[in-house]
């Protein structure tokens, strides 16, 4: 009586467990074609503005994307001519200030919504809500008129405190704060701790990944601000980096290889503060609380 002998490869392809085939789906090439198409779109206007601010002034109304000749005196003209410097000075200024004085301002008055006891609480909060479904032209006039009667015109104060409270920061770290564990709190009570020290060393350390995000929200928010800063000032070495390249538009409307020039400079920072803080922007929405 003879027995068959499997030889090694096809005792191990007998034995070895099948796997299942990936199946292809169509839709998925064509969500990845739309995508693909946006980020294109999307990235378009930044190339043809750093490609236009290194063309000649024959060159920069041509329709070819590639300059034939590169030159970087568009850049030098701007810094030389007009104190553009001063202008990204002012911007950065505004913005650090809005956003540090913002995030304290309200990482303490979320904690106390979301944490804290007190009599119209909930009353507090939904008034702080019902801002948000305010639109901002609306409140320019009775905020200007506030802020020319204490004096603020003209000057950088005018162009900080009105900026810093905003409904959405509230409303965003409350919600975070909301979904912290209370037994931290409460461990933290049985230990003798104050509210106080509850929310510089407990709450605080927790809420880094949220606080960037709403950080990089608040920079770029002030960065591009135009209307407000045109309403409250009218000295030109109070003028920000938006209001800069309006009024170098109006003095050279011609002239698109200065005007790109100076809009790609003012888009710098942007860019690298989000390059810098994208992480923690995905991090801002992936976290709910203690893991």
């Amino acid at each position: 009586m003879t027995t068959e002998t499997r030889t090694a490869p096809d005792a191990v392809e007998a034995t070895a467990p099948l796997r299942p085939r990936r199946r292809r789906h169509p839709g998925r090439w064509v969500l990845l074609a739309i995508g693909v198409v946006l980020a294109l779109l999307t990235v378009f206007p930044l190339v043809w503005m750093v490609m236009g601010s290194v063309k000649t002034p024959e060159e920069v109304n041509s329709p070819s994307l590639i300059p034939s000749t590169l030159t970087f005196e568009n850049y030098v003209y701007v810094f030389s001519q007009v104190p553009f410097a001063r202008y990204l000075f002012n911007s950065f200024f505004i913005s650090a200030a809005v956003t540090v004085l913002a995030l304290w301002f309200h990482s303490m008055a979320a904690y106390a919504l979301a944490r804290l006891d007190f009599p119209g609480r909930e009353r507090i909060f939904l008034a702080i809500f019902a801002t948000m479904l305010v639109s901002a032209p609306v409140t320019i006039i009775p905020t200007f008129i506030i802020v020319r009667t204490l004096g603020m015109v003209d000057n950088y104060a005018g162009l900080i405190v009105p900026a810093i409270f905003n409904a959405f920061g509230i409303f965003l770290l409350r919600q975070f704060y909301i979904s912290l564990p209370d037994e931290l709190e409460e461990a933290a009570l049985v230990d003798g701790a104050s509210y106080w020290s509850i929310y510089w060393r407990i709450v605080l350390p927790l809420s880094r990944p949220i606080l960037s995000a709403l950080a990089v929200f608040f920079f770029l928010a002030n960065w591009n601000s135009f209307v407000w800063p045109m309403t409250v000032t009218s000295d030109p070495q109070l003028r920000v980096v938006q209001l800069g390249i309006q009024s170098f538009q109006q003095q050279y409307a011609a002239d698109w290889n200065y005007i790109l020039a100076a809009s790609t400079v003012a888009a710098l920072p942007t860019l690298a503060i989000f390059f810098v803080f994208q992480k923690q922007i995905v991090a801002s929405i992936k976290t709910s609380g203690l893991k």
